[in-house]
């Protein structure tokens, strides 16, 4: 004999049944395309940018001084835009 401990309860089936039907509608497929766009477009923009601020400033950079030369900070643009970029491919997919 099954003891009262081991049936679910009613509202525990209906709380199942409405989370369930709440979570269809949670994450469309538009919401899904405008945040991934979002996140490759900010990587694309962050890669662009950084790099074209980077070859603009690059005798200054040199003539600091400054123990971060131009190839640190090039890993640290490209890194940054990876990042958004996978950001973006994740929420694609997930």
């Amino acid at each position: 004999m099954a003891s009262n401990t081991d049936l679910p309860l009613s509202s525990d089936i209906k709380l199942s049944q409405t989370l369930k039907e709440q979570q269809k509608d949670y994450d469309c497929t538009p919401c899904r395309i405008m945040g991934s766009t979002a996140f490759v477009g900010l990587g694309a923009y962050t890669y662009y940018s950084g790099m074209k601020q980077l070859r603009e400033q690059e005798s200054v950079i040199l003539k600091s001084g400054s123990r971060f030369k131009i190839f640190p900070r090039k890993v640290a643009i490209v890194a940054t835009s990876a990042v958004c970029a996978g950001l973006g491919m994740y929420r694609l997919v997930n």
